[in-house]
């Protein structure tokens, strides 16, 4: 997203300086035939064509259509000042060195203003009219033309270097930052404590879940986790959460989405897989929590480590509220069972009690 849009900005700076060439074209060529040296008529056909050509570029620049490429444009207005200079110069009387430099000062003018970062744009524009203008001097004046084309090329070629410097570091940023709202993005979408997926990661990842294989969810709370903080502290409680919450992520597949739901509530979403398969994992899991034997000796009536009750539910769409109701109504009837179990949604019926 970052690159399209720093493209978007060198293009649209490209047509900036196609819009700023054409409307200098258009005022010289304006200029020209209103001031037409002496003797000469006002109107020759290159100039003619300069003023058509930037009509029609102005045209399709208020109407948004894509203009030709700079480079061609600059070379192909260059030619036509280059032909306009030689048919104006074989029409003086009396020819002299101030025509041709005058002519060259305003081709310069004209690709230094509108091509300030653009050397190639600059270099073919002027090149043509400069080498006519040369062959027209004869030589005389070579040392000035050649200044007065050196000097703008050098800065402008300075210039390019420069922005092309800026331009790089301010990629290099824009590429930093991307990288840092990315980073930014990904941890706000993580529970800090336990590192899996928050309420905000889970949507985004069910927002990118196709839905045309089955997929079920896992809704999975500690059992008596209240009493476990009551007795063990807090610390302690977080050491737990986070313990369940490997052996819960090591229990799964890579693809499958674990998201801590609440203060000791786990959801798990697994993609593409059936009910068998999804009745398996829950079990893996539930043994994997219990085989880790965090002490827990208020785990009345159910054992003396941290376990877990589990309830599982279909999820035919990306609305995840109904599997999640019917996961938690088997989740509370697991409880209800004695914890440290599993229990499926048509395990039950619509009293809540397992069938």
């Amino acid at each position: 997203m970052m690159a399209q849009t720093w493209r978007a900005l060198l293009d649209e700076k490209s047509r900036l300086s196609s819009h700023l060439f054409i409307l200098l074209n258009a005022i010289s060529a304006l200029f020209s035939i209103a001031n037409p040296a002496p003797n000469t008529p006002r109107f020759t056909l290159p100039v003619t064509m300069i003023l058509a050509a930037s009509l029609l570029l102005g045209w399709q620049w208020i109407n948004r259509a894509r203009l030709m490429n700079n480079n061609i444009t600059s070379l192909l207005f260059g030619l036509l000042w280059s032909w306009h200079i030689w048919l104006k110069n074989s029409m003086i009387s009396d020819p002299g060195a101030a025509y041709l430099l005058i002519a060259l000062l305003s081709i310069l003018f004209i690709g230094a203003i509108a091509f300030i970062n653009n050397v190639l744009a600059f270099c073919l524009h002027c090149l043509p009219p400069t080498l006519t203008i040369i062959w027209l001097d004869r030589g005389e004046h070579l040392l000035h033309i050649l200044y007065s084309v050196a000097l703008p090329t050098i800065g402008i070629t300075i210039q390019y270097l420069i922005q092309k410097r800026n331009d790089a570091f301010a990629l290099d940023l824009m590429n930093r930052l991307q990288q840092e709202k990315e980073t930014l993005n990904d941890l706000s979408m993580l529970d800090p404590l336990t590192g899996l997926y928050n309420r905000r990661g889970l949507q985004n990842r069910l927002d990118n879940l196709h839905f045309d294989q089955p997929h079920h969810i896992l809704l999975l709370d500690i059992d008596h986790f209240k009493a476990y903080n009551d007795h063990y502290g807090h610390a302690m409680g977080d050491q737990a959460l986070i313990r369940v919450s490997s052996a819960i992520r090591n229990a799964v597949r890579s693809r499958d989405i674990v998201t801590r739901y609440g203060g000791e509530e786990f959801m798990i979403v697994l993609a593409n897989t059936s009910i068998e398969h999804a009745c398996q994992t829950a079990e893996r899991i539930r043994q994997q929590i219990f085989e880790l034997k965090i002490p827990h000796l208020f785990n009345d009536g159910v054992a003396t480590s941290v376990t877990v009750s589990i309830g599982i539910a279909p999820l035919p769409t990306a609305d995840v509220a109904p599997a999640l109701a019917q996961a938690d109504k088997a989740l509370y009837a697991a409880k209800r069972m004695g914890r440290n179990h599993i229990l499926t949604a048509d395990q039950y019926d619509q009293s809540g009690m397992p069938s």
